[in-house]
Order: C-alpha cells, then structure tokens, then sequence
C-alpha cells in the first residue's frame, strides 16, 4: 500500500522509524426499510344514505387522558400557610427596621462628635492665634487697678 521508498531498515544503534498504520474505512450502516404491520388492519366500509360505499380503516376513538382530581386543601391549612408568611414578613420588616433605626443613631452620634472636633479646634485657634499685642499678658480690671502678668500697676 505503500510506496518502497517510504519503508526503512532500522539501523545498527540508529534512530528506529515507525510506519503509519493505514485507517480501516468505517462500516457504512445498512439503509433503513419500511417495515410493514404483522397484522393488516380490517378494512370497513359504510354505506351513506345517498347510496354512496365509503371504505376505510377503522380507527379507534381518541381516548382522553384521565382528569387527575387534586386532594382538596382544607381551609386551616391555608390559614396556616398565610399566617405563616404574614408572620415572617413582619418578622423581616421589624428586622429592617431596627437596622435602619440603628444607622441612623450612629449617622447622628458621628455628626455630633464631627460638630465637637470643628467647634473645639474652632476654639483651639482662637486661644492658640496671638491677638493684640504681642507682649501684653492677660489683663485683667479690677477697682480700676490693672494686673499686666502678674505685676501691680497702680
């Protein structure tokens, strides 16, 4: 199948070639035949008012398929069930709701405690931030006798 020149001896000591192995054709299936009936249907024929022969097979009637009837469910056990869910969704709702009251203290404690640290570092520049003079110490009046860093000026 294959030409000569394609077929090697291995060598002494020397790489070894392997030759393809030819694919087999895959088996082609058999073509499909009609099958007729073991059993011919009988043949019936009618004859119309008018005089008329109509011959035919007889078919059988459709039958239609059973009516499953469904257990009834009694009224309790629905009450049961819509309890139940009422129940759970204002368990759900209760559950929101408490989450949301939650968030909300804390977004009002965080803005009071934001409110201290600008009005105290507010407070902290106004006593740290020089005004007036600059050698000028605290003074205080009293009984029209001044106080200047705690020496008494008459």
């Amino acid at each position: 199948m294959f030409p000569d020149h394609t077929r090697h001896a291995p060598a002494a000591g020397a790489v070894e070639v392997h030759q393809p192995t030819p694919i087999t054709p895959a088996a082609v299936p058999a073509p499909v035949v009609p099958v007729q009936p073991h059993t011919v249907p009988a043949v019936a024929s009618v004859v119309l008012p008018d005089g008329r022969v109509v011959t035919g097979y007889a078919i059988p009637a459709a039958q239609p398929e059973p009516v499953v009837t469904k257990p009834a469910v009694s009224r309790a056990a629905v009450n049961v069930a819509l309890g139940g869910v009422g129940f759970l969704a204002v368990c759900g709702g209760l559950l929101l709701l408490t989450s949301f009251i939650a968030a909300l203290t804390a977004l009002i404690s965080q803005l009071i405690i934001l409110a201290a640290v600008i009005f105290g570092g507010w407070i902290a520049i106004q006593v740290f931030t020089a005004r007036g003079h600059r050698d000028a110490g605290t003074t205080v009046t009293i009984r029209k006798a001044i106080f200047k860093r705690n020496h008494f000026h008459g």
